[in-house]
């Protein structure tokens, strides 16, 4: 599937109250599917997510809004191939970029719904995520990034845009995290992190500087962001 991807200097994301018509409507099969879910995996948690709808990208920001729903709902949609195209699973994720220009990405543990992928720390947005009305990205990734690998705000420094790449009814909303370590003293320094935690979501961690580092189990928006990235390294791209 083709990724688009739109670099933008703001997210203007409110949160607003809203029944989705697909949850309401499918909620005997929502049930059972993720009822059958849990028996394969017993940590999944019925909690409470937020994700998109009317997104819109102009002079160099996306303003969208976002609506509250069970974690189970979200789940079966994803599942079933995001029927409901009106709505999207938009996420905020954490680019780390080592200084030797290595991208450090985590792959899934077992136990969690998304497996064995390799993709930049991230989440779905939850109600912690929410300031007022507005969803806080930024604030989500630098969550994630610290329950994730252990490193704080005080361990990177961020990009001032953010790249948002849009792939089918995902939008991965992609900022830059410049680590002052080499890719293998910061895959080190996380894996010492996850050798700590009692469960962690991340089995291992894996570097890549080139397109030869890529393999089938990173996502789409994953590979094209790494491309757009590694492009820029090599001056292919202003």
């Amino acid at each position: 599937m083709t990724s688009v991807i739109h670099r933008v200097a703001s997210l203007d994301l409110k949160v607003l109250p809203w029944s989705w018509p697909f949850a309401e409507a499918r909620r005997p099969e929502i049930e059972a599917h993720f009822a059958a879910e849990q028996r394969k995996r017993p940590g999944l948690w019925n909690g409470r997510v937020l994700i998109g709808r009317d997104a819109v990208f102009a002079v160099g920001r996306l303003t969208a809004d976002y609506f509250e729903v069970d974690f189970a709902s979200f789940l079966s949609w994803r599942d079933w191939g995001f029927p409901d195209t009106s709505v999207f699973n938009g996420f905020g994720m954490g680019a780390l970029l080592a200084k030797d220009g290595a991208f450090v990405l985590g792959e899934m543990a077992e136990h969690t719904a998304n497996a064995g992928r390799i993709y930049f720390p991230s989440g779905t947005p939850d109600p912690a995520d929410v300031r007022g009305d507005r969803l806080d990205i930024a604030g989500s990734v630098a969550r994630e990034l610290e329950e994730e690998t252990g490193l704080t705000p005080a361990d990177y420094r961020n990009d001032s845009c953010w790249d948002c790449v849009v792939t089918g009814a995902s939008m991965a909303m992609m900022q830059r995290l410049h680590v002052d370590m080499t890719g293998e003293e910061l895959r080190a320094r996380i894996e010492a992190n996850l050798a700590r935690q009692r469960q962690p979501e991340l089995a291992r961690i894996h570097l890549v500087r080139s397109r030869g580092d890529f393999t089938a189990t990173m996502p789409g928006f994953v590979t094209a962001y790494l491309e757009q990235q590694l492009d820029i390294q090599e001056g292919r791209r202003p």
